[in-house]
């Protein structure tokens, strides 16, 4: 059971690994450039957000000690704090920008 956990986490992973990467490098069709105006950071907060599944899964699959779990979730929130107030701020620059 425990291997098909593993698997599913490295299919999401690697699912959502490329759609970050475009995000961050610009490569995204134009009908889809004025949706997603300010691409770099919208690209870094995608990957962030990717990051915390990963990082508090993996301790928990691995049987690591309490402590560990404790600090990988907190990590994981972290990273998923910094997603969304990156695009918060990319958002506002955006509105602001006449």
């Amino acid at each position: 059971m425990m291997i098909r956990q593993w698997i599913g986490l490295a299919v999401f992973s690697v699912a959502l690994l490329p759609a970050g990467i475009a995000l961050l490098t610009g490569r995204l069709p134009q009908r889809l450039r004025p949706r997603l105006a300010p691409m770099r950071p919208r690209g870094l907060a995608f990957l962030a957000f990717s990051a915390g599944a990963p990082l508090d899964t993996t301790p928990r699959l691995a049987d690591a000690s309490p402590l560990t779990i404790l600090a990988a979730t907190g990590l994981s929130m972290v990273a998923t704090l910094t997603g969304c107030a990156v695009v918060i701020v990319a958002t506002r620059q955006t509105r602001a920008t006449p």
